[in-house]
């Protein structure tokens, strides 16, 4: 019965962890136009007990890309510079969709995973009561 609910604290911590990276990617593709914005991506760690890998995922610390920011030419911007420059966003709508996409899908392999482990559970206490 241990393993079950092993198994179910795996799954539970894999849907947490693809859940704060859908945040992120949310919160990129809200800010795509927003002058200055770098790009967030998230960060999954091992989580460790007593020395030993526990299966479960965390997310870590946000990290921020640092690829240059696009120069974007409007000369009757506010931000921009004596060239007419400023800088926008590093943020590829494209690759957001995608890791987005990504993301859903790993949340609901997990979600399946926890659902089977929830019905096997479930079968081994009834055939214990009989």
């Amino acid at each position: 019965m241990n393993e079950l609910a092993n198994t179910l604290a795996v799954s539970a911590s894999g849907m947490k962890a693809q859940a704060g990276r859908l945040r992120f990617l949310s919160e990129n593709i809200a800010n795509a136009d927003t002058p200055g914005y770098r790009r967030k991506t998230a960060t999954f760690d091992q989580d460790m007990q007593a020395g030993q890998a526990t299966g479960q995922v965390t997310t870590g610390p946000v990290v921020l890309d640092q690829q240059p920011l696009a120069r974007i030419y409007s000369p009757g911007h506010p931000l921009a510079d004596e060239n007419g420059y400023y800088d926008g966003s590093n943020v590829d709508l494209i690759v957001e969709i995608a890791d987005a996409r990504e993301a859903q899908r790993s949340y609901e392999a997990n979600l399946k995973m926890f659902e089977q482990a929830r019905q096997m559970s479930q079968s081994l206490l009834q055939l214990l009561r009989r």
